[in-house]
């Protein structure tokens, strides 16, 4: 049986595709369902087709419940029997988990994590990856516990969290290793919106109305805005001008723009 499943969906303009996750009977993240990630996150960013990528869990009140301890004692196991030491002045190298979160983050099409139950850990750094987080309400949890088990969020959890959130409250939920309902994520801005079930079905109203945006576009608008935070002001405002006349002489926006003009849409559409 896969550990990630994939369903497209027509959407008009392209394809929606939905990846399931799938490890029963607990929802871990593990090695062999990173393989298969991988593979898939190549195949969909390559596929021109694919407008939208949407991430949920298979299993009912799970999207990913977090990384599987087991494998991460393991390591841990190997690593001191070897006397391996660590240092910030030798950083340790990504592994394909970074990677596939890095590529999403960074990929031109939409993502949207459609949170159907708890996602902690690796499970919830892989929502931060995402544009949009969307959260089912119910007795879930999102965040990052890692501190509890004597580690950290080790994917990215108090980088982007901090993004997210703030310095003060990533500090005070991280240091407590405090996990929060699909409402307080809202509420702190960990998620965009916290919904009544089946969060799948909000997820794909708005992917269709992604999958429907000028392509080109969207990506010039999510590279900016991902970007900016690590440019500097002078270097985004020169790179948001090129980009902005891209769009303005593409075949989309001088479509567009036409209609506007002449009275078939408005700016609102």
């Amino acid at each position: 049986m896969p550990l990630i499943e994939i369903e497209r969906r027509d959407a008009g303009a392209g394809t929606i595709a939905i990846v399931r996750f799938n490890n029963p009977p607990k929802g871990y993240m593990n090695a062999a369902m990173v393989g298969e990630l991988d593979t898939a996150v190549d195949g969909l960013l390559a596929d021109e087709t694919v407008r939208v990528l949407v991430f949920t869990g298979a299993l009912n009140g799970v999207f990913i419940e977090h990384y599987d301890v087991s494998e991460l004692l393991a390591l841990s196991e190997k690593l001191r029997a070897k006397g391996a030491t660590f240092s910030l002045d030798r950083p340790s190298p990504e592994s394909a988990y970074h990677r596939i979160l890095t590529r999403l983050e960074t990929a031109p099409k939409p993502v949207i994590a459609a949170i159907n139950g708890t996602a902690m850990g690796g499970g919830f750094e892989f929502c931060m990856a995402c544009d949009i987080r969307l959260a089912e309400r119910g007795a879930y949890w999102l965040g990052q516990p890692e501190i509890n088990i004597g580690i950290l969020a080790g994917a990215g959890g108090t980088q982007r969290l901090v993004r997210l959130v703030g310095e003060a409250r990533a500090l005070e939920l991280s240091l407590l290793g405090r996990t929060v309902s699909p409402d307080e994520a809202a509420s702190l801005g960990m998620v965009h919106a916290a919904v009544d079930g089946p969060v799948l079905d909000h997820a794909m109203t708005m992917a269709k109305r992604l999958a429907a945006q000028p392509p080109r576009a969207v990506a010039h608008i999510k590279r900016l805005v991902r970007s900016a935070t690590e440019t500097p002001l002078s270097q985004g405002l020169a790179s948001e001008r090129t980009l902005f006349m891209d769009l303005a002489v593409s075949d989309d926006g001088h479509r567009l723009m036409g209609e506007f003009v002449a009275g078939k849409r408005t700016i609102r559409d």
